[in-house]
């Protein structure tokens, strides 16, 4: 089975050693995205709301790197600093699914990488396979 790579430099840059996305078997499967500017690589400003909009805008780009969009997202995983913030992230969440909604887990974790509130990935089936 062949992997590849999907790139993007409208979504921040790896923080560590893997990739934005890989894509195989029709699938592709998007790292998990933090509300980071992608020009800056530096949290945005604006609680969590601001993170959950930037964190999906994030996945957005990636989706597209790989020529999927929200509409061919099948499973999204959202990790939560606070799990207070659920319905907050909910809202935002709410407005970048197409119905039917994928399946999703939502998990509250002890702390996100830099600082973040929120992160979200998301697998997706390639339309064109």
């Amino acid at each position: 089975m062949t992997r590849t790579a999907v790139s993007t430099a409208d979504a921040p840059q790896a923080i560590g050693p893997y990739s934005q996305g890989i894509a195989s078997g029709g699938l592709v499967f998007c790292s998990g995205q933090l509300g980071l500017d992608p020009a800056t690589g530096q949290v945005v400003e604006g609680g969590v709301v601001a993170q959950a909009e930037r964190a999906l805008g994030n996945l957005r780009a990636v989706l597209a790197a790989a020529g999927c969009t929200f509409a061919d997202v099948v499973k999204t995983t959202v990790y939560l600093a606070d799990i207070s913030d659920f319905p907050a992230v909910n809202e935002i969440y709410a407005t970048f699914m197409t119905e039917p909604a994928p399946a999703r887990a939502t998990f509250a974790v002890g702390a996100l990488p830099k600082g973040g509130l929120v992160e979200i990935e998301a697998i997706a089936v390639h339309p064109g396979r």
